[in-house]
């Protein structure tokens, strides 16, 4: 049954240019028909006790149970995506706000929208983000389940926390403000949950001024949508493809650092040490450990030349001692010497192998020596092709 109408109006400082609307309330909407009502009313509720020239978006996302109908009547201006996904609905929330100040919230009573001062108070003081904080303010009863609370959410906040080097206690808490210039340099695409870790990480990489502030979370009004493994999933997946120094290179490293020394101990001989006599097997492990390692040097270069190419991320200092650098051929170069010097090496054996008669022969290292330089060849080589496709500029 759909709920009663709203008594709250549209604030009648409302207008429909950009330059005269100060604030812009965004929420996503599936099937809310039990809370988006609510919702709205609270905050022309707050944007009237404000006196600011204000709008309340909503962004329906596909409902199918009346929720843009409750919207509107609660003097909300409804809008329409047909991409499914918490990213899209607000991406297009986003792109159709005209005010100077974004907030969002959930359209499901969860966030207090009568505190949409608290969030626009930092901006004007001169914050260009404001973000909620449900672990340092105060959690109801049923709000919450203690998986997310004590689980899932400090350990996404922590990862966030690590790879990216940021104070931000609740990452993920979906109450948010930003200035409308905020919201153009964080360059925003995701489509899915993961628009929440994504907006911290470029918010964080333009070094925007970023405010938390502690929020009541209050039990939800409706059924929830989330799905707890496959959204967090989404989240560290994101973090992870965004933080390609934790994903590829630090691993790429260490593995080089042991592999590398270990095929340059044994490559002359057996080896003791620690009393014991170390030969083929760990000069096997040792080129092993050094062919992944610079694999995921490669897959590092890979991603950071993508991101920056796709605009995910704005060029660096590291792109740009690359392209300083780098050129197609010299990365042939030093790919084709790599190569033909383990080739020499195979050649080698192979002559020694025909001057004894094409007997037994044992040469195992100085296969295993030769076949790790000519595979870190050939792979410098194809690499090299790949970046320089990636770095073709384009408009």
């Amino acid at each position: 049954m759909e709920p009663e109408k709203q008594s709250a109006a549209p604030s009648p400082t409302a207008r429909d240019t950009q330059e005269e609307i100060e604030v812009s309330v965004i929420l996503p909407c599936l099937n809310e028909v039990e809370g988006v009502g609510v919702c709205v009313e609270k905050a022309w509720r707050a944007l009237q006790a404000m006196g600011v020239r204000a709008e309340v978006l909503v962004v329906d996302n596909g409902s199918t149970d009346g929720s843009p109908e409750v919207a509107e009547r609660a003097g909300a201006r409804v809008v329409h995506e047909s991409r499914r996904g918490y990213g899209s609905a607000y991406l297009r929330g986003f792109a159709e706000a005209r005010g100077k100040y974004l907030v969002m919230g959930d359209a499901d009573d969860t966030y207090d929208f009568l505190a949409i001062a608290d969030f626009i108070a930092p901006l004007r003081a001169g914050f260009d983000m404001v973000m909620g904080s449900r672990l340092k303010g105060n959690i109801l009863p049923g709000a919450m389940p203690w998986s997310h609370r004590w689980i899932g959410n400090p350990i996404l906040s922590g990862m966030l926390r690590l790879l990216f080097q940021t104070s931000v206690s609740d990452s993920h808490c979906g109450m948010r403000s930003f200035t409308r210039e905020a919201y153009h340099r964080m360059r925003l695409h995701t489509t899915g949950m993961e628009l929440a870790s994504e907006m911290v990480v470029n918010a964080l990489r333009e070094k925007l001024k970023i405010e938390e502030i502690p929020i009541t979370y209050s039990p939800r009004i409706g059924e929830s949508k989330l799905s707890g493994f496959r959204d967090a999933w989404r989240h560290v997946r994101f973090m992870l493809l965004f933080s390609p120094s934790y994903l590829f290179q630090l691993p790429g490293l260490l593995l080089m650092l042991l592999g590398g020394p270990l095929v340059a101990l044994l490559a002359g001989g057996p080896r003791q040490l620690l009393g014991r006599t170390w030969d083929y097997h760990t000069l096997l492990f040792g080129a092993l450990a050094l062919i992944l390692g610079y694999n995921l040097i490669l897959f590092d270069v890979f991603a950071k030349t993508f991101s920056m190419g796709a605009d995910f991320a704005r060029p660096g200092q590291w792109l740009g001692r690359l392209k300083r650098w780098y050129s197609l051929e010299r990365g042939l170069l030093i790919g084709g010497l790599l190569f033909l010097a383990g080739l020499g090496l195979e050649a080698k054996i192979v002559r020694d192998w025909l001057n004894t008669g094409g007997g037994e022969m044992m040469a195992v290292r100085g296969i295993v020596v030769g076949m790790t330089a000519m595979v870190m060849g050939a792979q410098t080589v194809f690499a090299s092709f790949l970046v320089s496709l990636l770095l073709i500029e384009r408009r």
